[in-house]
């Protein structure tokens, strides 16, 4: 944190306290894949992540890149229906355009994050509903 812009510490400590109050209950933060992660650790699902059994489970992450701020999140790309509701929720928060991919949301203006959005984002999908769109969509592919 302390290596990054005065500018970006304070957008990815928002970020971090949006995340943080709206995730439900069980999700835990901690570094994952060099960025800071949110997942569900292993005493509430011991099979870990299928590529890496000993990582846990990955959720959410956040990171500062070259030209954005990157929020990505697993349960946009394995579930459509919070995809599409996110994609048409976005231009009610914010005037800038919609930069995604399938799990990442880049933010490349700073004073432009939809942080009320972020809110609801988080809080629509609780630990139990990820695990089992894991095991049924992400785990099987």
């Amino acid at each position: 944190m302390s290596q990054l812009p005065h500018e970006r510490q304070e957008v990815v400590k928002k970020l971090q306290t949006v995340i943080r109050k709206s995730l439900p209950k069980g999700f835990e933060e901690g570094i994952n894949y060099n960025m800071i992660g949110y997942y569900v650790p292993h005493s509430k699902y011991p099979d870990g992540y299928h590529c890496n059994p000993k990582l846990p489970l990955p959720f959410m992450n956040l990171a500062s890149q070259k030209n954005s701020i990157n929020l990505y999140h697993s349960g946009i790309y394995a579930k459509k229906e919070l995809y599409d509701w996110f994609v048409a929720e976005y231009p009610k928060y914010s005037k800038r355009k919609l930069d995604m991919g399938k799990s990442c949301i880049r933010f490349k203006k700073l004073d432009d994050i939809p942080y009320e959005l972020i809110t609801e984002l988080c809080a629509k999908m609780t630990v139990n509903e990820w695990v089992s769109i894991y095991e049924s969509v992400v785990k099987k592919k």
